[in-house]
């Protein structure tokens, strides 16, 4: 059954405001006038344009952030910070950010008097890990059959865990986890949009990993669909289909070069090194075993895809091909606070002519 859509305003707060994800949905939201009051926290300056998100330079404490909760009343809470490449940060930063952070963020909305009532996460389908003997498609109701073998996916196992944690001590909130597959788009930077901008895709010998894909404004989408409605739960993000990794690259208009050596994380990390390039230890489970990820869950609340796996793909290559031309041309956004303040606050500007009124 399709639940009911809330369309009572919110006050919503976004963690992780500069990131790609956070500043993606808080511009979605902004154009939903059912949004009532949008706030941003981060540690680190907006990385895009906003106009009536309130940002508020804070990094994960829950006794700041508790504070914030309850003086802008925020009813809904949506995470976006899970660092889910371990290339971008150390393991004791990625730690302190997913476990750590995630768990003083849920203190932060914890309490009989706290007016939280929705708190959606955004996870990863890293969850499940990725082994020779996993299932065709894994289901939110499955859990890895083996240990997590990376420190990052570590994290997203203890990160779930206090999500789950919370939402059973607190039956009054609804909590949503979404774990979403692998992403490609126009935007967004990822270890998969890296490999397949190279000239020859690199393969382990003797491997052609399934895969699925989630097109980047289908996770934006998802992210706004679980502030609207009551989804209990976790939830797969990924796109109709799956693809194999031959597949993938004929898709791409590329060349696979199967030469990466078949076993051992450390062989194949160090040929790629040797090779100039980076790939954390999670992608190598799945440039080998790959994983499949049943959609059906989210699909059956009312939420409809803009793109298959292999739609996803194929306007990503289209991208590719673009890129000569576009090159140099994109421009981007400096936050300066004074301003933000000018364009939000003062008298003399045009409310309705101006991009930050």
């Amino acid at each position: 059954m399709t639940p009911a859509q809330d369309r009572r305003a919110r006050r919503v707060l976004i963690t992780g405001l500069s990131t790609y994800w956070g500043g993606r949905l808080a511009e979605a939201l902004e154009a939903d006038d059912a949004i009532e009051a949008i706030v941003g926290v981060d540690s680190r300056e907006p990385t895009r344009e906003l106009n009536r998100t309130e940002f508020v330079r804070v990094s994960n404490q829950h006794a700041l952030l508790e504070r914030i909760v309850r003086a802008a009343a925020i009813d809904t809470v949506i995470d976006t910070r899970m660092i889910v490449n371990s290339a971008v940060a150390p393991a004791a930063v990625r730690h302190e950010n997913n476990v750590l952070g995630t768990m003083n963020i849920l203190a932060a909305c914890s309490g009989a008097d706290s007016p939280v009532r929705k708190f959606v996460f955004k996870s990863s389908s890293l969850a499940y890990g990725s082994f020779a003997d996993d299932p065709a498609f894994f289901t939110e109701d499955m859990t890895r059959k083996h240990p997590a073998s990376t420190s990052l996916e570590n994290d997203i196992d203890e990160a779930e865990a206090a999500v789950e944690e919370f939402a059973s001590r607190n039956p009054d909130v609804t909590v949503t986890c979404l774990r979403c597959a692998n992403v490609l788009g126009p935007d967004v930077v990822t270890n998969f949009t890296r490999m397949f901008a190279l000239p020859v895709i690199p393969t382990i010998l003797g491997f052609d990993p399934r895969i699925g894909f989630v097109h980047e404004d289908d996770i934006v989408h998802a992210l706004e669909h679980a502030a609207f409605y009551d989804l209990p739960g976790c939830f797969n993000v990924v796109g109709d289909g799956v693809l194999v990794m031959s597949e993938v690259i004929s898709l791409l208009g590329k060349r696979a070069a199967p030469v990466l050596p078949p076993f051992k994380a450390g062989a194949v990390l160090a040929a790629l090194r040797a090779l100039g390039l980076g790939m954390p230890p999670e992608m190598v489970e799945m440039m080998r075993f790959g994983r499949g990820l049943d959609n059906r869950r989210l699909k059956a609340t009312g939420f409809e895809y803009g793109y298959t796996s292999r739609e996803t793909v194929v306007e990503f290559g289209e991208k590719l091909r673009l890129n000569a031309v576009m090159r140099g041309m994109e421009s981007s956004y400096i936050y300066e606070r004074e301003v933000e303040d000018f364009l939000r606050w003062s008298p003399l500007v045009n409310r309705e002519g101006s991009s930050g009124g």
